[in-house]
């Protein structure tokens, strides 16, 4: 395996002599999953026709339809399909390939495309940048930026904006600013991108968003807020999974709050836990350590056992980084103090 950085991957050499090509990403996709998917499908299709180029995504959520091409996106793969190079996008693990992931193993070629600190660079060659705001920014910078086409840049721009949160993550660097820029630039309305993927929400949205609201608790003297949506209700609002997008992003805006804590019931005595910090917690951390992955303030995981359980293993995780975060505070400012008694 191969971990490239900036300076060495170069996608026209990966897809010289290439004949077929598939492009996947991670389960329950996302803005940037979706976005860069997307994005680079619509670039090959465009660039280099002579490669027979498929991409393979679970149900794209309605809010994304806007984007180009999503009504090509293939929901079932034939497992017995061998791909020359196959390309997976924003995807920390190749178990989150889902329902492409056999179409990975067959492939001749793979090539991992990430931005998750989380990534143990498990393809052939590995673009892996944790750094980076987005994958869809990662995909920006293997283009020709005179040849992206308005179609994909709408793609690439919505898959920044969703991991950015509109440009508000502290992941949102200068470089971020300059690529959307220069997606802008190619005439695509950004702000009704934004509104119609992001901000946007259907009034089932936004009832089961009012509920988990409502049933959440702050625990942890406040520092962490913790909200569960059960399988029960799932039913109760006639809502499904990609409804459930936003929630522990708008818990994490608490006033004194330091993690937000969302689960949702995915089976009996099964809940895929969504993690966000505001900076002290490093997430990722405790993902990994219950078999998930992420980034620093963004990370999940699915566990087994009752809610109970499961916010009890992951406070604990939680309060382990709070207390040595304030231990450490705590004896800076007694180095402090003792220097300003020295003077």
């Amino acid at each position: 395996m191969e971990l490239m950085n900036k300076m060495k991957i170069v996608l026209g050499d990966i897809l010289k002599g290439k004949r077929r090509a598939a492009l996947g990403g991670h389960i329950r996709p996302d803005g940037d999953c979706i976005g860069s998917c997307l994005g680079l499908y619509m670039y090959l299709k465009e660039q280099y026709p002579e490669i027979e180029t498929d991409v393979y995504l679970e149900n794209v959520p309605e809010a994304f339809r806007m984007i180009s091409c999503t009504d090509e996106v293939k929901t079932q793969a034939d497992e017995d399909d061998v791909y020359d190079l196959f390309i997976c996008l924003d995807c920390g693990d190749q178990k989150r390939l889902g329902f492409a992931e056999k179409l990975f193993e067959n492939a001749k070629e793979t090539l991992c495309i990430d931005h998750h600190v989380s990534n143990g660079a498990f393809a052939d060659q590995n673009y892996i940048v944790p750094d980076a705001s987005s994958t869809s920014e990662l995909v920006y910078t293997l283009l020709d930026s005179q040849k992206i086409s308005k179609r994909t840049a709408e793609a690439l721009y919505m898959g920044i904006a969703h991991d950015t949160g509109v440009f508000q993550y502290s992941c949102t660097s200068p470089e971020t600013m300059e690529i959307a820029a220069e997606l802008m630039r190619k005439g695509i309305d950004g702000s009704e991108i934004i509104d119609k993927t992001y901000y946007e929400k259907t009034y089932i949205q936004n009832q089961i968003l009012g509920r988990a609201l409502l049933e959440s608790m702050l625990i942890l003297d406040k520092r962490c807020i913790v909200s569960v949506v059960r399988q029960k209700e799932m039913e109760f609002f006639q809502a499904v999974p990609a409804d459930l997008e936003g929630i522990v992003s708008q818990l994490r805006l608490t006033k004194g709050v330091e993690v937000a804590m969302f689960l949702h019931e995915t089976a009996p005595q099964q809940f895929k836990v969504s993690l966000r910090s505001k900076g002290s917690v490093d997430v990722s951390r405790i993902a990994r350590y219950f078999g998930g992955g992420g980034h620093v303030r963004a990370a999940g995981v699915t566990m087994k056992g009752s809610s109970h359980d499961v916010i009890n293993n992951i406070t604990g995780q939680i309060l382990l980084q709070l207390d040595r975060a304030e231990k450490e505070s705590g004896d800076g400012a007694e180095e402090t103090a003792g220097a300003q008694v020295d003077e």
